[in-house]
């Protein structure tokens, strides 16, 4: 049995894949499974729904291939799911990284010291998209929540660790480093929970679960046939960044989603940001901790979905590219998609979008371009501020992957606003690949990260073709809508 299982836990469906024992994807299954917004800015998700969809396709994909020998996970990170540890059932719905209800709070909880124990153990600021503060909220307002946790009655997890503990028939209750440090309860320098900043928010450490290696043992399975391994887990972001073979200081992948990811490896050194990013665990094997300066996009393939749900002018998402090819190129339609606010570097949770430069001859093609071209300026955001907390320029070539990323307008679009090189591979599922590549290499199947990275190529690269002063009003006014646009916020 040489394939490795890929359970790839998202934000609005459950994937598995499976991979041969030369890392190529043979089979697959996927299912979506319902959001809830049950007030504005609320975002949830019943835990059974991730569950059911996860076991299923698991479930569908070993019967095609025959046999698996480990499994990766990989996940929606921040997300959060606190269960009865005696019956194994969530006391709530599970409160989504997009979800915001904890604005206020994180509000009051800004400025003085506790924003700077966060910033100096974590690497993360005080903000609802990660996941202590929901944890909080769950304690506070879920009847008898509190008490249960004290009593130890209570687990909490993000998504890996729910999966987990399924998988395992409660057995194991764990989680890895990279998602660990997304909690906004993790010292990432010390490599543990930190006591004092669990005791600021009320959280018990005993709800908390055991952290390991990105590529450790996480028990075995029985519920897919015969007894299987579970060998390696990674936040989704993370395990893009091993699919991409990111494994190198300096090399950096943005993953297009939902959201949108930059992360750019720093090595041994966690950088701490001045510019309002992230210092983040970008995998942790071995014992050794890799770092990752890392820039956080609400809205990227959402924005699509977006022209296509909400205003109804795409009958698929892959008619946003043919479509802004159509735009005016007299027209130059800004559109900020704050929808839930903005991310890195502004960090603004209450400004909502907008759209500038709108004239009587704007229709369909110019709103696809705008919603396209509005991830190409995110990104440059995120690597203007990676240039400045690194002091020096960044060279060399942005690696992509994720379903956006098959759009040739908006990737040629990243190229040109950014400047820089943009490479995407054959396979764009890299999230479930390095979620594979952990759980195959550490059972000694696949090679090692040298290996591995050696053997890594683009199916596509798009060469920056906008001309230099063009590129410069462009993002200047860009800038100038974002601006605009926290004022209105």
């Amino acid at each position: 049995m040489t394939h490795i299982l890929a359970l790839d836990q998202g934000t609005t469906s459950s994937r598995a894949i499976a991979f041969d024992g030369e890392m190529r994807p043979v089979a697959s299954a996927q299912r979506e499974f319902d959001q809830h917004f049950p007030r504005s800015g609320w975002v949830e998700h019943e835990p059974e729904d991730i569950w059911d969809t996860t076991l299923a396709t698991a479930r569908e994909v070993a019967q095609d291939v025959g046999g698996i020998a480990a499994i990766g996970i990989t996940n929606q990170r921040e997300t959060v799911v606190v269960w009865d540890r005696e019956t194994g059932k969530a006391i709530h719905r599970a409160i989504v990284w997009q979800d915001r209800r904890t604005s206020d709070l994180c509000h009051d909880l800004r400025g003085g010291d506790f924003e700077e124990l966060v910033r100096t153990r974590t690497g993360l600021l005080v903000d609802p998209y990660f996941s202590s503060t929901k944890v909080k909220w769950l304690l506070d307002e879920v009847e008898g929540a509190r008490a249960a946790a004290e009593a130890g009655k209570l687990a909490f997890g993000t998504v890996d660790t729910f999966l987990i503990w399924r998988l395992t028939e409660g057995r194991v209750h764990a989680t890895d480093a990279t998602n660990a440090a997304r909690t906004m309860l993790y010292d990432i320098h010390k490599g543990a929970w930190d006591a004092d900043i669990c005791e600021a928010l009320g959280i018990p450490m005993s709800m908390l679960p055991d952290v390991r290696d990105s590529d450790g043992d996480f028990g075995e399975t029985t519920l897919l046939g015969g007894t299987i391994p579970i060998r390696g887990v990674a936040g989704d972001q993370q395990a893009a960044t091993i699919g991409q073979a990111c494994f190198t200081p300096g090399m950096i992948k943005s993953t297009y989603g939902t959201g949108c990811f930059a992360l750019l490896n720093t090595g041994d050194t966690a950088v701490a940001s001045e510019n309002r990013l992230l210092t983040t665990i970008a995998y942790q094997m071995g014992g050794q901790v890799t770092y990752a300066l890392e820039g956080s996009i609400f809205v990227a393939g959402a924005v699509v979905q977006w022209l296509r749900d909400g205003l109804g002018i795409l009958g698929q998402a892959s008619d946003a590219g043919p479509l802004a090819r159509k735009a005016d190129p007299g027209q130059d339609v800004i559109l900020v998609p704050a929808f839930t606010g903005l991310g890195a570097p502004y960090w603004d949770a209450e400004c909502r979008g907008a759209v500038y430069g709108l004239t009587r001859n704007s229709g369909p093609a110019e709103f696809a371009k705008a919603a396209l071209e509005s991830v190409g300026f995110q990104t440059r955001d995120l690597l203007d501020a990676m240039e400045a907390d690194m002091g020096k320029p960044i060279e060399g070539v942005l690696r992509v992957d994720g379903g956006m990323s098959a759009s040739r307008f908006a990737m040629q679009f990243l190229a040109d606003i950014t400047g820089a090189p943009v490479d995407r591979p054959p396979v764009l599922e890299t999230t479930a690949m390095g979620a594979a590549w952990l759980a195959g290499q550490a059972i000694g199947i696949y090679p090692d990260a040298e290996t591995f990275a050696s053997g890594w190529s683009a199916e596509m690269r798009f060469d920056p073709k906008m001309d230099p002063d063009l590129r410069a009003d462009r993002y200047a006014a860009w800038k100038d809508a974002v601006r605009r646009t926290l004022t209105r916020g």
